[in-house]
């Protein structure tokens, strides 16, 4: 019988022929096999015993990009939180604990004064005040002002010039064109003390009243507004105006006239100034920029060309207050500024003309040489255009007159030197600038600015100091200078008084304003109501922050009456040169005048020099002036002027040197000031 094997091949079944002692020895002989047999494999035993259980399967996490096992998962997930945890704690430790830092230093007294500084035009801006203005006790006013049915309709704006609320422009254009002078002399510093953009502000808001004063879209005019209001009580007149009444601006209700002038050289220069240095100051504002320049370009010309003449002249109102002398010297400034502005040579070239230098007394002095105010700007002209010598040294034609202007400069800062007896000091150190005269400060403040620009002047290239006649001084002598003055109208005085309302504790408190001494209480005083406030001895109600008064006597006595403005009145123009002081000295001596400043021209650099020949012109009168011979009788007499003569102004104490003649320092030259070579 067979069959088949399932693993293959034929299987025999035969028949069992075996006893059964075979099989009991062969079963024997099984076991024995059995137990010497190796042990099973896993295969086999499952053959044999079947699957004993389900086995373990390992689980895995599908991250897209690639698959992990869920344990190596795990693990790396629990690092990260671990580590992050334990990141956010060492973090939280070094914030909370406390750590030693060195206290910023307090602001200087310069940099504290010239905040209150700066507010007193916030007091004194009249029209339609800004929401920031930031003087509780003052409102709208005025929005009246103006010439109904002219082209002067509109005369709201501008400032009030002192205690009173007349708006002479003569003094107010001052007052602008020397904040935007410190402002681009001193940029840096007004943006550490975070003033700039305040300071900006209070520039623009004269700058848009000056545009209203004239026509300022037309390239000739033939007139401009010189003042807002009338303040004349000579005569005795009774009629209610600006110096009769004693009343709160908020509340005029009387005539306020308008004065014009169609022959003020003075005045058109001086406001053009004002407008071309404040379109350096708003330079990256192109559109206002331009129109600025627009408008210093039509009354320079007009004060050139039709205004020859002084705004204060035949028997105006203005002479009473605010008289001019001279309209020469507004000519050199005016001029040196409308260059810088504008980049044309032909403004350079007539402030440097010998014979406006002349009329303007550049080549002799006076009593009142080297004194800088609303009145006289040569001194401020001629540092003015000393700097373009120092950082350009434009050289022919230039040369010469501006060599003058320097070494001008040079005598008038030694000339406010103690050595020199060329202005006399009271006991307290207070230098007399005016003589002994009323209200001495509005100009001891424009000398200490004058003398630290130029200390930076001459440190900004690189040199150290400036000769008078043999002597040489360094320029720490000219910043001791302004800050002895400075520090004498803050309080180191014999009367230990602050002439700056609200600095310090021991402040003039009965300050000649109207608007401080009359009580904010909704109650309107007329013309003569308010008199009882003027004559009342009692603290003004209203504290006018940052005013600088008149200041003291010759003897550095003061009084704190209101009555008498020659001691307690505050002016526009006196706070211009006290804010250009402070912040020149303020701050860090390293952060000085800012150089490298390009002129907001589109057509060429305000410093660029054309190196010609000019054609020899007609005298700076008309009349025929160009012969070679008094060409030369004018050099001879310059050479002469610039001499012996410049340094007969002063007068030294321990010994005489009159008759040294100036020494034109070496001065190294470097970037130019307010645009690049081109």
């Amino acid at each position: 019988m067979y069959g088949r094997d399932p693993w293959g091949g034929p299987l025999e079944i035969a028949a069992d022929s075996a006893t059964d002692d075979d099989r009991s020895r062969n079963l024997q002989d099984l076991d024995r096999a059995a137990l010497s047999s190796r042990p099973l494999d896993e295969t086999q035993q499952s053959w044999l015993l079947g699957p004993s259980g389900e086995q373990k399967k390992k689980k895995y996490v599908d991250l897209g990009c690639i698959i992990v096992s869920r344990k190596i998962f795990l693990w790396t997930l629990g690092t990260l939180l671990v580590s992050g945890l334990l990141a956010g704690l060492i973090v939280l430790i070094v914030k909370t604990v406390p750590r030693h830092h060195h206290a910023k230093p307090p602001p200087d007294n310069y940099t504290v004064a010239l905040h209150k500084a700066l507010m007193f035009f916030n007091a004194q801006k009249s029209g339609k005040l800004p929401k920031h203005n930031n003087v509780s006790w003052r409102g709208n006013s005025c929005l009246k002002d103006g010439e109904p049915g002219t082209m002067f309709r509109d005369l709201v704006g501008g400032y009030y010039d002192a205690g009173d609320a007349i708006k002479f422009n003569f003094p107010q254009s001052f007052a602008m064109t020397m904040l935007s002078w410190s402002v681009i002399e001193y940029s840096a510093k007004y943006e550490a003390a975070g003033e700039l953009a305040h300071v900006k502000e209070l520039i623009k808001w004269g700058a848009d009243y000056f545009l209203k004063t004239f026509n300022n879209t037309a390239d000739t005019i033939d007139q401009i507004v010189s003042q807002v209001g009338s303040g004349d009580t000579s005569k005795g007149s009774t009629t209610p105006n600006d110096h009769y009444c004693w009343t709160r601006p908020e509340d005029i209700d009387y005539d306020r006239p308008v004065t014009k002038c169609s022959s003020c050289g003075d005045l058109a220069s001086e406001m053009a100034a004002a407008l071309a240095a404040a379109s350096i100051v708003f330079k990256d504002n192109k559109a206002y920029s331009q129109k600025l320049v627009h408008g210093a370009k039509t009354l320079f010309s007009f004060g050139r060309e039709r205004g020859r003449g002084l705004y204060s002249a035949a028997a105006t109102e203005a002479s009473l207050f605010y008289n001019s002398t001279s309209y020469w010297d507004e000519y050199v400034w005016g001029a040196a500024w409308m260059y810088y502005a504008t980049g044309n040579n032909s403004y350079l070239t007539l402030a440097t003309h010998p014979t406006l230098a002349k009329h303007a007394g550049a080549f002799w002095g006076g009593p009142d040489y080297g004194v800088f105010s609303w009145d006289n700007k040569l001194a401020g002209a001629q540092v003015l255009l000393s700097r373009l010598r120092l950082f350009l040294s434009p050289g022919y034609p230039y040369e010469e007159i501006l060599r003058t202007y320097h070494n001008q400069t040079s005598i008038v800062m030694c000339s406010y030197l103690p050595i020199f007896t060329s202005f006399n000091r009271t006991k307290g150190g207070l230098i007399q600038l005016n003589h002994g005269r009323p209200q001495p400060l509005q100009y001891v403040v424009n000398a200490a600015f004058l003398a630290t620009l130029f200390s930076d002047y001459l440190d900004a290239a690189d040199t150290p100091g400036w000769y008078c006649g043999p002597n040489f001084y360094s320029t720490d002598v000219l910043r001791d200078f302004a800050k002895f003055q400075i520090d004498y109208i803050l309080g180191k005085n014999p009367a230990k008084m602050s002439y700056i309302v609200g600095f310090g504790n021991h402040y003039p408190k009965r300050v000649h304003h109207r608007a401080a001494s009359i009580p904010k209480n909704k109650i309107k005083y007329n013309c003569k109501g308010g008199w009882k406030w003027r004559d009342s001895t009692k603290a003004n109600p209203n504290i006018i922050e940052g005013a600088m008064v008149a200041g003291p006597d010759k003897r550095d006595g003061f009084r704190d009456v209101r009555s008498n403005y020659n001691y307690t009145e505050p002016t526009l123009a006196g706070n211009a040169g006290l804010v250009a002081a402070l912040v020149g000295l303020s701050g860090d001596k390293s952060t000085g005048i800012q150089l490298g400043y390009q002129s907001p021209i589109t057509n060429q650099q305000a410093l660029y020099i054309e190196r010609q020949k000019p054609p020899i012109k007609r005298g700076e009168e008309g009349t025929e002036r160009g012969d070679k011979k008094e060409r030369r009788s004018e050099t001879k007499e310059k050479k002469k002027r610039t001499g012996s003569l410049s340094y007969s102004l002063l007068r030294r104490k321990p010994r005489n040197h009159a008759n040294h003649p100036p020494t034109d320092v070496g001065l190294s030259r470097t970037t130019s000031w307010w645009a690049s070579s081109p």
